[in-house]
C-alpha cells in the first residue's frame, strides 16, 4: 500500500532565513497550544538543531514527550524530521514517516514554505483514517505559522 504525501504550502512576507527561524527556533509560539501529546499543554516544542537531535514539546512541569528526530539539517533552506506518532497519537521510535520544511525564494521576495509528509503509509493499521486527520492538523499549522509571520511584518 503506498498513500499519497501531504504536501502544504504557504507564502510568507519575509525571507527564507527568517522563516526558517522562526519556524525552527519559536515554533512553541506560533503552534496551538492544544495540539499536544501531553496531559497538559505544552510550553516548549523543541527542535534540536543537528542530524540526530530530538524533536519534543515540554510541559510546565518539566515532563518532555518525544516527536522525533532530526534526519537532515539545512540551515536557511531546509530540514527534514522523522514523525514518530502513531495512529494512537503516542511516540513509537520504531515508527519513521518523513516531514520536510523547505523554504524558497518567492518571486514577491517573500517565502514559499513547503511542508511535505511522506511515508504515511508506514503509519500502519488505521494510516488511511490518521491521514486525513493528519491533512487537516497541516493545514492548520501551515496557516498558524503563516498568520504568525505575517503579524510580525
Amino acid at each position: 500500500m503506498t498513500i499519497k504525501p501531504i504536501v502544504k504550502t504557504v507564502t510568507v512576507k519575509t525571507t527564507p532565513e527568517k522563516a526558517f527561524d522562526v519556524f525552527t527556533k519559536q515554533i512553541a509560539l506560533w503552534w496551538a497550544k492544544g495540539t499536544t501529546l501531553g496531559k497538559h499543554p505544552h510550553q516548549a516544542i523543541v527542535i534540536e538543531p543537528k542530524v540526530e537531535g530530538r524533536w519534543f514539546e515540554r510541559d510546565a512541569d518539566g515532563k518532555e514527550i518525544q516527536w522525533g528526530k532530526v534526519l537532515v539539517w539545512d540551515p536557511k533552506k531546509r530540514f527534514t524530521l522523522a514523525w514518530q506518532i502513531n495512529a494512537n497519537f503516542q511516540y513509537d521510535p520504531s515508527l519513521i514517516s518523513e516531514l520536510e520544511i523547505t523554504f524558497d525564494k518567492a518571486t514577491d521576495g517573500g517565502t514559499i514554505v513547503k511542508l511535505e509528509h511522506r511515508n504515511l503509509e508506514r503509519l500502519g493499521a488505521g494510516a488511511e483514517k490518521f491521514v486525513g486527520m493528519l491533512d487537516a492538523g497541516w493545514q492548520r499549522h501551515a496557516d498558524e505559522f503563516g498568520a504568525y509571520l505575517d503579524a510580525m511584518v
